[in-house]
């Protein structure tokens, strides 16, 4: 998922399969959880977004059509603290 780094940080691709149409969003601790921030851009079934992100641990969700949902290829979730998850990524 991370790639080249500059400055500290590191350029991170997400990517996850939706509907075509979809609007789908990126929100996380790396963006204070502002979906409207990062949306993804679709491309051959896959909607994608690279971002650079600082060193360290960042939770995050996908908002897909105004529903809020954990990365399904994530390996690592965490409690959101409202009964839910939040998927994990280590940007080392």
């Amino acid at each position: 998922m991370a790639t080249a780094t500059n400055k500290g940080r590191k350029r991170v691709s997400f990517e996850v399969k939706a509907t075509p149409g979809a609007t789908v969003m990126l929100a996380g601790t790396f963006n204070d959880w502002e979906p409207s921030k990062h949306q993804l851009d679709y491309d051959s079934g896959v909607y994608r977004k690279r971002l650079m992100l600082p060193r360290g641990r960042h939770e995050y969700k996908f908002v897909i059509d105004d529903h809020w949902c954990i990365d399904p290829e994530c390996e690592e979730w965490c409690p959101d603290g409202y009964g839910a998850l939040n998927s994990v990524i280590n940007v080392h």
